[in-house]
């Protein structure tokens, strides 16, 4: 599957638990939705990501991945220490000079 950069970056350094390298993928005004709750800024998604690494270490798997005019949905399988595991998850993105400027994720 061909995957922008960023994308590809942001699949890696999850798959590795890496959240200072998750974070770079974003913007420095970034905004994350995941469960119910709002992550504003790099600094708050790395603090986000690097909780969530420890209480699920998630993997993930690239499923599918489309581009639409202002925001692109990557479905991928996520595996991990959480009820349901695996699950397919689609991120909902908003992708501008090379960074992600926005990420929701969805069941």
């Amino acid at each position: 599957m061909n995957l922008p950069k960023v994308i590809a970056e942001l699949v890696t350094a999850q798959n590795n638990f890496d959240s200072v390298a998750y974070a770079k993928c974003f913007s420095e005004t970034a905004v994350v939705y995941d469960e119910g709750k709002t992550h504003k800024g790099r600094k708050e998604i790395e603090c986000w990501i690097a909780d969530a690494n420890e209480r699920y270490q998630a993997t993930m798997q690239p499923i599918s991945f489309e581009e639409k005019e202002t925001e692109s949905v990557l479905k991928a399988e996520a595996s991990g220490k959480f009820d349901g595991s695996p699950i397919v998850l689609s991120y909902h993105l908003e992708i501008a000079d090379e960074l992600i400027w926005s990420l929701e994720i969805t069941g």
